[in-house]
């Protein structure tokens, strides 16, 4: 087995594959750019090399820097994990050229699967469905207009090297066509370093369900059951799972036969993913093979049993593969949650800064129950504009579905973030909705059960009817520690009768606290609610047992009242005294600042295209800018008719939130 392995990759999934190496009694490289240097994979490292600048193109996406550090190091093979070279066939060949070894399939693999293009030609020529579309490089907007015209719109425009939804883009008419088009060849040459475009048919309401494989060098292939990964925002996966609800046995033996049947066509040796998509009427179709191991590969790994990073390897050093089909179970549940670094409430926008506060839920692996955290941040760590905003994976298993549900609801409940955005409350929401718990989902699912955006979850009554009691026991709680500084009052002395008026969600509700010894009895209204808890002052999360049904709410005190923070709900709770409540309709509603003359940057990121100059007439939905933050692409569209009055940035300008770009007559 090898001694020592470099791994060419970052965050969360350097972290991964060091833990799994070490695990093998394989000494682990870790590489960093000067965002990383104190980036948890370089700490858990056997060693680290300093490998370039920040921005990818500097680091992780140089070849050359990548192989000094092998040599460097004494490294016998390096892995690539996802993203960055991963799938870069030239870098493959480079590391075998220099007499060392790529853990990952053979570079004519990468080249045959790794080119979207030429992988659907041999797809066809296996046998395996493929959607509709022109195989074939676009080289021009007359070309692609061509194209879809003959297909019909809705079309897909897709990068032909990488994946991860970087240059991927739904056009639905031809008007929209030529800036999808630049924008998809941006993203892919600045993700990938090759700007190859191609287009197929967009196929509506799809399910995208993927197959897992691992080969060896000995021709033996395996098909580990598939993931289901139809929560998609942006053609960016959200929430993934396995088994999927979808498919019976007979239809997943048919997806993986063919899975099976296109990774033999090449050669293929390791870990790898083909992708298809499935109709409504359990037709699937062909996407694309990833010749790398997948972001969500913990789900298959929680359902098999098996460490992929660990065959990868075997794999790699010339193991043949020591199982056959038929010991290739499904155990139970598995789900996981990408954790990103973004605003949902402000259209899921990029969110960089500091991590003032990082704690995300226990780990725990039992007979009945999983919980699974794969994370490459740490507390006071910063997330940079640099690379992909994803600050970990959280995962769980359970016997059933409806169990793994269940045990990634409480989890999200636990993990504290502060400092930055990040998506928890939408992950929260996505598990509250019915047609998820039902398993009636599709790549469309956001977009139809989010058209206006994520603007937080409305509360059950009982819901808000506990959560109001725990507010008034924590105000009531502090309240009382706050008046007994220094001993100079009775803890329950100011407000003794515990009687207090809380504005909740806009409604005025009456609440009192009444003492006792084991437990809590909050009154809200006229419900008598009973609880234990532990809370404190100064505790972030509250944690109360309602006969058997436990509650955590995330609570923030603030001038303006009590942020409470509840699955998917935000609220501002005021809590006061009847008298304080009289005052409250003398208070005016604040102002809220016209914006409505600036185009404002609403994310740290690169201005990277202007498409107006002052002086100039614009019209509704014409295209104004473009600002690339963390890897992905983002169009600025007119709202309105105007005039353009004043233009204060120009292409390869720096921005910050806020800064205004353009201004308005």
């Amino acid at each position: 087995m090898f001694n020592k392995i470099l791994v060419a990759n970052r965050g969360e999934i350097a972290c991964r594959v060091i833990k799994s190496a070490q695990g093998m009694g394989i000494k682990a490289v870790a590489v960093y750019s000067d965002a990383d240097r104190y980036s948890p994979h370089t700490l858990i490292a056997d060693e680290a090399i300093h490998i370039g600048e920040s921005p990818a193109q500097s680091s992780y996406l140089d070849k050359e820097k990548i192989i000094s550090a092998m040599k460097q190091t004494g490294a016998e093979a390096v892995h690539p994990g996802y993203g960055f070279l991963s799938e870069n066939s030239d870098f493959a060949r480079e590391v075998e050229k220099n007499n060392f070894i790529f853990i990952g399939p053979p570079s004519s693999a990468i080249d045959s699967m790794g080119d979207k293009i030429s992988s659907k030609k041999i797809a066809e020529e296996a046998g395996v469905s493929i959607v509709p579309g022109f195989l074939g490089e676009i080289s021009d907007e007359k070309q692609g207009a061509k194209i879809a015209s003959d297909i019909g719109f809705p079309i897909l425009i897709k990068a032909s090297a990488g994946g991860g939804g970087k240059g991927m883009r739904v056009v639905g008419s031809e008007s929209d066509l030529k800036q999808s088009l630049i924008s998809s060849q941006n993203e892919a040459e600045k993700s990938f370093g090759d700007k190859r475009v191609f287009i197929e048919k967009y196929i509506t309401n799809p399910r995208h369900i993927e197959i897992q494989v691992i080969a060896d060098k000995f021709g033996n292939c395996l098909y580990l059951g598939e993931r289901e990964c139809s929560i998609q925002r942006r053609n960016q996966k959200v929430i993934e799972e396995a088994p999927s609800a979808f498919l019976d046995s007979q239809l997943r033996k048919k997806m993986g036969e063919q899975a099976v049947s296109l990774a033999k066509a090449v050669n293929y040796s390791s870990a790898g993913t083909v992708e298809f998509i499935v109709d409504e009427e359990k037709n699937f179709y062909f996407l694309e093979m990833n010749t790398r191991l997948q972001v969500e590969h913990p789900v298959t790994e929680l359902v098999t049993g098996l460490d992929l990073v660990e065959l990868m390897i075997k794999v790699a050093f010339g193991e043949q593969l020591k199982l056959s089909q038929e010991e290739i179970t499904l155990k139970g549940w598995a789900l996981e949650s990408r954790i990103y670094a973004e605003d949902p409430y402000r259209n899921f926008l990029p969110s960089t800064g500091r991590l003032t506060k990082f704690k995300p839920p226990q780990e725990t692996s039992c007979g009945d129950k999983v919980i699974r955290n794969d994370c490459g941040v740490n507390e006071g760590g910063e997330i940079s504009i640099y690379y992909d905003p994803m600050i970990s994976k959280l995962c769980s298993w359970g016997k059933t579905r409806e169990e793994a549900i269940s045990f990634m609801q409480a989890a999200l409940d636990e993990y504290q973030i502060e400092g930055i955005g990040q998506n928890i409350p939408f992950l929260h929401s996505v598990y509250r909705n019915q047609d998820f718990c039902a398993g009636n989902i599709s790549t469309a699912f956001i977009e139809n059960n989010y058209p206006e955006g994520f603007k937080g979850e409305a509360l059950t009554e009982e819901e808000r009817s506990k959560l109001a009691a725990l507010v008034t026991f924590a105000y009531h709680t502090k309240d009382s520690r706050d008046q007994a500084i220094s001993g100079r009052l009775d803890p329950f002395q100011e407000n003794a009768d515990g009687e207090y008026a809380i504005k909740f969600e806009d409604q005025w509700l009456s609440t009192k606290v009444q003492k006792h010894d084991d437990e809590q009895i909050v009154n809200v209204d006229d419900l008598e609610l009973r609880f234990v808890t532990s809370w404190k002052p100064g505790d972030t999360l509250i944690k109360a047992e309602f006969n058997k049904n436990t509650i955590v709410a995330r609570l923030r005190f603030q001038d303006q009242g009590i942020a409470v923070e509840y699955r998917g709900s935000l609220n501002t709770v005021v809590v006061c005294n009847e008298y304080e409540k009289e005052l409250f309709k003398f208070i005016k509603e604040p102002e809220v600042i016209d914006t409505s003359k600036f185009l404002l940057c609403p994310m740290p990121g690169l201005l990277v295209s202007m498409g107006v100059n002052e002086g100039d007439a614009i019209e509704e939905g014409q295209i104004l800018c473009s600002v690339e933050a963390m890897k992905m692409e983002n169009v600025f569209r007119a709202e309105k008719k105007g005039i353009v009055k004043k233009v204060n940035a120009a292409a390869g300008d720096s921005l910050a939130v806020d800064d205004i770009i353009i201004e308005f007559e």
